[in-house]
Order: structure tokens, then C-alpha cells, then sequence
């Protein structure tokens, strides 16, 4: 894998910043994008904008048609059974909150239990707490053990507890704070044995890793565009076919029907019944432009570029006096996302003098603070890896860490 040559196709990475060269670094937040999908777009806006599924003009004819190619994209991608399993929102939150507001609110009662982690990100707490405000029902947490593992056998004790009312898991794949990998597959048996259903936040997996729905045996999943090269505003929900088609819609109005009357209506079908107004078919356009950038290169090549840049990221750190790590520095079941702490020196200060030297990096609780608050951290710096950084960026991060604390001490 040429990293050079794949610079070359991102145009922000020639941009500097206070007078140097551009590192980013915050790739968990939110990925650059390459000029082809900056292209998809632009074409889009440039020969076919139009409203989908409404008229029968040219125009509106080619917008629908990638409308739904992006949907059989997107499905092939995950290795979904159908693209009618595959509803584009805006973005992972709206998806989980879609997940809460259909299934959640029409099939949980008082007293049913929801289990969510203590590594997860808020999109995956708030809903569910919301949710049990006004629903009445119970909110359960697998603990994150002190080696930063998830507690997995902890559900076999929630089973025992509550047996056909624990109704629903909802978990991250990796975590966007430790960069640990969750064993998925182990959870859909254990939630499956009961008559649960799996949702799983694939966020911050899905553009470093194989992330199949048949594998996986969720029964939901979740993602967003712009965390794997793709635009902001899109994202995307799966849900199995025979789940989706018994749900009512959460956010109701034009293009979900097929009839209305002064007292109902009569729903469209999947997964048009779930995408109410105007589609935004210039990111899905641009998301699908995301996933064929990213068949160029093999899963096996940007593990190995990830594991090197992880490994030189963490041994570099490692030899800086007073800095903590939240999580494991094993290499083993995790992606390139990396949050530490430098005694005495606020997250916020490194991130602003790191920013003076070109490097992007995130600071603060990274949404994640139950998280934070279990190891009683504070809030914490963080780097994550993408496809197009290098060694020697990663060299110029750590150096410039160093310099930091040590100026910091005199």
C-alpha cells in the first residue's frame, strides 16, 4: 500500500497549519476525503440534482436510480440479505435513536430491560435513557472490566435476573476511546438465547475491519458516512428484513406513502417507508463513492499500516515521563485510537500547543464519559489512525508530546 499515492488523493492533507504541514490525527472523529468522492459529489449537483422517487423527468429518474444503487452498495458492503434491509438517515446517532424510536418504544413495556456497556459512546446511552424515562422500563450496564475488557459474562447474570424481559443489547463494536475490539458474535448468542435483539454501533469498526451483518448475527447496525472517507450528513441503519417490516415509522411525512387519507395512511415499502422528506442523495452518492475508494486497497494491507503506525504511536508515548494511557497497549483486538493523559497538563492544552505544530488531534471525554468516569480519568487526549498517515507524522506526534511535557516541567 502506497501511503504517498494515497495522500496525493486527499487535498486537505496539502494544506499547513500555523505554517506546518498538516497531521491529522483525528480520524476517529471524522476522516478527510478523497478527491473521487469530492468529484461524485460535485457531478451529482452538477447533471442530476433532483428529488427521488416524486417525478418523472430525466432528472429526477437518475437521481432515484442512484438512490437505490447506493442502497444495493451499501448492502452488498455489509453483506446484508437485501438492500431493503439498508435505510440511510444522517448519521450513526439518528440510527440509534431510529432503533430506540421504532423498535425500542413499540415493543418494550414497563419493567423490560435494554443492556448498553459502560464503553459506549452517548448516541448509544442517551437514547436508551430516554427512552426509559418515559417508557418506565430498565436500563442495564456490562461493566468494563480493570484490563479494559467488557464484562461479557456478565450478561449470563442479567439472563438469570431477568430472563424473557431483557429485551434488548446495544453495543459498540470498538470502542472510540480504547480502540477495543468487542466480541459481537459471543453477545448475539448470549442476547439471541433469550428472544433479544443485537444492535451493534459499528462506527468506529467499519472502515477498519469486515463488518458482516451475517457474521455478526445482529438483528440492527449502525454507522456514519464521514468516519470511513465518506461525506458528513449521511448514515446508515440495517435492520433484518422481518424486523423492519413489522415497525411503524419514527419520523413520519412526504415520500413514506402510498395512500393518505383524512384518518391514515397506508405505508410505502422497505426501506422507503423510514426515509421521510428529501432524500440526501448527494451523500449517499458520495458514501458509495466511499466504499468503492476503499475496495483499491485490502482489508489485510490497512491492518498491517495501522498495527506499524499503532505500535510506533504507543512505543513513543511510552517513553514520555508521567503520561497514562486509558486502555491497553496491546496490539491485539484493536484499531489505531490511542487517548493518555500527560500529569498535571490539561488535555485541552496538549491538543492547543499540538495544534501550533500542524497536528490535529481530539481532547475533552470523546463523548464517552461513564467511561472516563469508571477509571476515574478526567478527560483525556486521543490520536486515532487512518489510511493516510504515516510514520513520519507519527514521529513528528510523539517528539512534540515530549517537548510539551518537557516544557511543561522546567
Amino acid at each position: 500500500m502506497d501511503t504517498e499515492k494515497i495522500r496525493e488523493q486527499f487535498p486537505i492533507l496539502s494544506r499547513e497549519i500555523n505554517g506546518k504541514p498538516l497531521i491529522y490525527f483525528d480520524n476517529a472523529a471524522t476522516t478527510q476525503k478523497p478527491q473521487v468522492v469530492i468529484d461524485a459529489m460535485n457531478e451529482y449537483y452538477k447533471t442530476s440534482n433532483a428529488n427521488v422517487h416524486r417525478s418523472l423527468h430525466t432528472l429526477a429518474a437518475e437521481s432515484t436510480k442512484l438512490w437505490e444503487q447506493a442502497h444495493k452498495e451499501v448492502a452488498d458492503f455489509l453483506n446484508a440479505e437485501s438492500d431493503k434491509e439498508i435505510i440511510f438517515t444522517g448519521n450513526a446517532t439518528q440510527g440509534l435513536n431510529f432503533v430506540a424510536n421504532t423498535y425500542g418504544r413499540q415493543y418494550l413495556k414497563e419493567g423490560d430491560v435494554v443492556v448498553i456497556s459502560e464503553l459506549e459512546h452517548h448516541s448509544n446511552i442517551l437514547p436508551w435513557l430516554q427512552l426509559a424515562k418515559e417508557k418506565k422500563i430498565k436500563v442495564e450496564w456490562l461493566p468494563v472490566l480493570e484490563d479494559y475488557t467488557l464484562d461479557i459474562n456478565y450478561l449470563d447474570y442479567l439472563k438469570l435476573k431477568y430472563k424473557s424481559r431483557l429485551k434488548i443489547l446495544s453495543i459498540s463494536h470498538v470502542s472510540n476511546v480504547l480502540g477495543m475490539v468487542n466480541d459481537v458474535k459471543k453477545l448475539a448468542k448470549k442476547i439471541h438465547s433469550v428472544g433479544g435483539v443485537l444492535c451493534v454501533d459499528v462506527a468506529q469498526s467499519v472502515a477498519h475491519m469486515p463488518v458482516d451483518v451475517k457474521d455478526l448475527d445482529c438483528d440492527f447496525l449502525c454507522f456514519s458516512g464521514h468516519k470511513m472517507y465518506g461525506p458528513m450528513g449521511i448514515g446508515v441503519v440495517y435492520g433484518k428484513k422481518e424486523i423492519l417490516q413489522k415497525l411503524e415509522p419514527w419520523i413520519t411525512g412526504g415520500n413514506i406513502v402510498t395512500k393518505v387519507w383524512k384518518n391514515g395512511a397506508h405505508w410505502a415499502e422497505l426501506p422507503q417507508k423510514f426515509e421521510a422528506g428529501t432524500a440526501n442523495v448527494v451523500e449517499a452518492v458520495g458514501l458509495m463513492e466511499a466504499i468503492n475508494w476503499l475496495k483499491n486497497y485490502s482489508w489485510e494491507d490497512r491492518r498491517e499500516h495501522e498495527e506499524k503506525l499503532t505500535s510506533m504511536a504507543i512505543a513513543g508515548l511510552s517513553t514520555i515521563c508521567d503520561l497514562e494511557f486509558l486502555g491497553t497497549k496491546s496490539l491485539e483486538d484493536r484499531i489505531g485510537v490511542i487517548s493518555f493523559q500527560l500529569k498535571d497538563i490539561h488535555p485541552h492544552d496538549i491538543a492547543s500547543l499540538l495544534d501550533e505544530r500542524g497536528v490535529a488531534i481530539r481532547a475533552g471525554y470523546h463523548c464517552a464519559e461513564p467511561l472516563h468516569t469508571k477509571f476515574d480519568f478526567g478527560p483525556s487526549a486521543r490520536i486515532s489512525i487512518g489510511i493516510y498517515n504515516t510514520q513520519d507524522e507519527v514521529k513528528v506526534f510523539t517528539d512534540a508530546v515530549k517537548n510539551i511535557s518537557n516544557n511543561f516541567r522546567k
